[in-house]
């Protein structure tokens, strides 16, 4: 783990893919000046609902109402910093570095971090969330994979947040594999890889309960799977197990001209504020091998397709009706609820 001084006090470098960031080519965020202290004439706001999050010019503004208006990355400084490095995003990582100052400012204030808490950051990158993040809470807890990048934050940080000292925790690891940090986390506000996101987001809201609610980027098309209800026609394995722990919600679209690289899709924004998981005899993980049962052939009524968790078809329709849960229905009309009803039902295999 880096320190906020640049020291490494604990390495744990398996890592996880950084974050979407994107070529500081022409375009209205690359017009923006770097370093330059932003303006007062856009505070900018955040989209409550599933709104669209416009470009503004770049390095305009901090988001910290807590901290005053400071200034955040643009796209020259991401390409200085970058070049510093050299570092180029690459497609292994899912790195889209964002640059543009108003996104980010409208990101932190949509995710309502409170000045006392503690926010979880995965894929930092070069840190244009991170300083947005220094300016709303109290402290921040980044999870790089990149050894570059996670050298480097710290001293981005204390060049662009010289009052932040003390208050930025580096972890050098694959946020797959993390299960223990230097401070507990209250919340999550992240720009997530587009491959690893859905499983990322599940590892997290399984190994950290201190995760009361958070806002993270990821491929527009996963945010809206993570957010869906019962009965959608995409509502499918990321949407049960995201209910499991959370309850989700699509709170905004990001453009693609705010990243380098750009990415060649819109980026949606998810929100989700934890909930205790149903109450039931089954275990997370037996109520999850329903799920992924259910959805493994969606086309099929459940009696079908749950004929293999089952032992048979006649044993999911006893556990089925048990459940009251129709056989001749499918996977994607049912809640968390009664996927955890099914589990209960389960015979043992005979011996």
């Amino acid at each position: 783990m880096y320190g906020y001084d640049g020291t490494v006090t604990d390495a744990n470098a398996s890592g996880l893919p950084g974050q979407p960031q994107s070529d500081p080519g022409p375009g209205p965020a690359a017009d923006d000046a770097a370093g330059e202290r932003p303006s007062a004439r856009d505070a900018g706001t955040a989209a409550t609902g599933a709104g669209n999050f416009a470009a503004g010019s770049g390095n305009d503004g901090g988001t910290g109402a807590q901290r005053g208006t400071l200034p955040l990355l643009g796209a020259a400084d991401i390409r200085r910093l970058a070049e510093e490095l050299d570092v180029r995003p690459t497609k292994t990582l899912g790195q889209n570095f964002v640059i543009d100052g108003n996104t980010i400012r409208r990101i932190v204030a949509a995710a309502h971090v409170e000045p006392d808490e503690t926010v979880l950051e995965v894929g930092p990158g070069l840190g244009s969330l991170t300083l947005g993040l220094l300016d709303a809470a109290a402290h921040v807890v980044a999870v790089e994979i990149d050894p570059k990048l996670a050298a480097k934050l710290p001293d981005t940080a204390r060049n662009y947040r010289p009052d932040a000292d003390g208050r930025l925790d580096v972890v050098l690891a694959d946020a797959m594999r993390v299960t223990e940090l230097p401070r507990e986390p209250s919340a999550l506000v992240a720009n997530l890889p587009y491959n690893v996101a859905v499983p990322v987001v599940l590892h997290l809201l399984e190994h950290f309960p201190s995760l009361r609610h958070g806002l993270v980027m990821v491929q527009d098309e996963v945010a809206d799977r993570l957010a869906a209800g019962p009965g959608s026609k995409i509502y499918g394995v990321p949407s049960v197990k995201a209910a499991w722990y959370s309850q989700m919600r699509k709170a905004g679209v990001i453009g693609m001209n705010v990243f380098w690289p750009a990415p060649k899709i819109a980026s949606g924004l998810v929100g989700f504020t934890r909930r205790e998981p149903p109450v039931t005899r089954a275990t997370r993980q037996e109520v999850f091998a329903v799920v992924d049962a259910a959805f493994a052939q969606r086309r099929k009524t459940l009696r079908a397709a749950l004929a293999g968790w089952a032992g048979s078809a006649a044993a999911a329709e006893e556990a089925l009706r048990a459940a009251n849960v129709d056989p001749r229905a499918r996977g994607e009309v049912l809640d968390v609820e009664a996927f955890a009803r099914i589990a209960e039902y389960k015979r043992p295999p005979v011996a």
